[in-house]
């Protein structure tokens, strides 16, 4: 055997094993080390409740706090090289849509934080830790309103779920090149909980809570997907000075006055589709139109001259995603995506 051919396996071995070794360090990327971590409440009001919503029947009208919004964080070691991002879950879900994925995979908030970012989880106010207004729900229950009065409560099937998410064009019927774990679906459809928003306010205190969060923590990234996909814009519409950059994934973009484009169209923006948006039949959500859609508000913003960006995976040659993107299995290059745009458009701006 020639030395050329000695070579040759030993340079595969070498191969091998530097893949072996990244993928080890990617299982097991090492302690976490942070300056700080904790949680706080945005917001909040106070009100009369009923006595049933107070203290149980019999007892005197008194007072309840509603519409406060429960945040999570972790602060990493020199964080302050970047903007915090504040991460909102969508509909009949929580918070836990960015932490460890369902088939037990590193998620978006640990990742993130990793790469040396701030991340504050934010429950949706009607939803998990936040809580939900009961008033309505007492008076119904002590006969001071009407059975008809009682909100209209969502909670998605697993049925629905699979077609909404894009897992597979059917149920349960997979897409083959689908990036969503399925062998874990059933984890997920643990995380998905009752959704009532029904019971909320006009304007959503959600979106007063994110602005409010911004400019608490003096200027942060607004990051949301689905139902929350344009809270970032809906909060920036009612106070833009704490949002350094508003990131939206895979969610409707409503119709706006010229006057609301010129506004978000001073805050860099990153909108965000995963594939098979004509792939599943039209039900709650047309997926295609509702990307037709956030693709002509892009084009909006630009004509306004906004720093803003669609990046539609497919286009970009990343087949397969769901609607779930921070939970597919390639989720960490999609975070990828989404630091390298921040680098760009936030971090070097400051």
């Amino acid at each position: 055997m020639n030395t050329r051919q000695a070579v040759v396996p030993f340079i595969a071995v070498v191969a091998l094993a530097v893949q072996v070794c990244a993928q080890a360090r990617e299982q097991k990327p090492g302690p976490l080390t942070l300056e700080s971590q904790g949680s706080l409440f945005v917001g909040g009001e106070v009100k009369s409740a009923p006595p049933s919503a107070a203290a149980g029947p019999g007892a005197a009208p008194a007072e309840i706090t509603v519409n406060q919004m429960y945040v999570q964080y972790q602060i990493p070691l020199r964080a302050e090289k970047h903007a915090p991002v504040v991460m909102v879950h969508g509909c009949c879900l929580s918070s836990k849509t960015w932490e460890t994925t369902p088939d037990g995979r590193m998620g978006w908030n640990e990742y993130f934080v990793r790469k040396g970012r701030s991340v504050y989880l934010a429950d949706q106010v009607s939803r998990a830790r936040s809580g939900f207004d009961p008033s309505v729900i007492a008076a119904v229950k002590s006969g001071a309103a009407p059975p008809s009065s009682l909100p209209n409560i969502i909670a998605a099937s697993h049925q629905v779920a699979w077609t909404v998410f894009r897992f597979g064009p059917t149920y349960p019927k997979p897409f083959e090149d689908g990036q969503f774990p399925v062998e874990a679906a059933n984890e997920l459809y643990k995380q998905m909980i009752p959704d009532l928003n029904a019971l909320l306010p006009d304007p959503n205190p959600t979106w007063t809570n994110m602005a409010a969060l911004g400019r608490q923590l003096e200027g942060a990234v607004l990051m949301g997907h689905s139902e929350s996909g344009f809270f970032p814009q809906q909060a920036a519409l009612i106070d833009p000075s704490g949002i350094r950059a508003m990131i939206s994934i895979e969610q409707p973009c409503p119709e706006l006055t010229p006057a609301q484009i010129a506004a978000l169209a001073r805050i860099p923006t990153l909108v965000m589709f995963g594939d098979h948006l004509g792939d599943v039949a039209p039900g709650i959500v047309n997926w295609k139109t509702t990307y037709d859609g956030c693709n002509a508000y892009v084009e909006k913003v630009k004509a306004a001259g906004g720093d803003i960006t669609m990046m539609w995976l497919p286009a970009m040659g990343i087949r397969g995603n769901s609607h779930m993107l921070m939970q597919d299995r390639n989720n960490l290059q999609l975070a990828d995506l989404i630091l390298g745009w921040l680098d760009k458009h936030v971090d070097n701006k400051k």
